[in-house]
């Protein structure tokens, strides 16, 4: 089975986003360079960026986010972001009335059973959990190997968190990835087991 890794951009003082739900200038990494990062083109990075983020991005299978974070993207109109396979959302409630049945998404509730489902349907690849609620529920029932993350130069002061409301002390190793792009700085840690 692949990894499962927490992923995101996180402002220097640990936030995904306002209060509001606004990332603000998290993003801005992701259109400050000149390489292409996909076919789109709206999506431009330095070339250290592109050179650790791409690689990356190609391996990963399933996406798990929880339900608010697909409420936000309004489902991503039933196409996975990043050209990711499949996306497990962790919801208490059902899919939305008049949804595609086909679209490749799973609704599930509970975080094993999300890691569960996007295992067997990611095999070999990558699990990505987004970053908030849900990535702090998978970290703490010990269900991450690594910890991704895209470090903007911003303090928020008050939001979202990345870990979301992790309550209890989690140890990762020392970070194995550290690479500067413009504006973010790129990190990445194993879980300590």
């Amino acid at each position: 089975m692949g990894k499962v890794v927490m992923y995101g951009s996180v402002s220097v003082d640990g936030f995904i986003a306002d209060a509001n739900d606004q990332p603000g200038p998290l993003f801005d990494w992701l259109t400050g360079g000149d390489v292409p990062l996909d076919a789109s083109g709206v999506l431009k990075v330095s070339q250290a960026t592109y050179d650790y983020t791409r690689p990356y991005w190609d391996r990963i299978g399933v996406t798990i986010a929880g339900r608010h974070v697909f409420d936000l993207t309004d489902g991503w109109d039933g196409t996975p972001p990043s050209g990711i396979d499949h996306v497990v959302v962790v919801t208490h409630r059902p899919q939305p009335e008049g949804w595609d049945s086909d679209a490749p998404f799973t609704f599930v509730d509970g975080v094993e059973a999300a890691v569960a489902i996007a295992q067997e349907l990611a095999g070999d690849r990558i699990v990505e959990v987004a970053a908030g609620d849900v990535g702090g529920q998978v970290l703490a029932a010990g269900l991450v190997d690594e910890v991704r993350m895209d470090v903007a130069p911003v303090v928020f002061g008050s939001g979202k968190r990345y870990f979301g409301s992790v309550q209890a002390q989690h140890l990762l190793e020392d970070p194995d990835v550290v690479i500067q792009g413009e504006r973010v700085l790129h990190l990445r840690y194993r879980v300590r087991r």
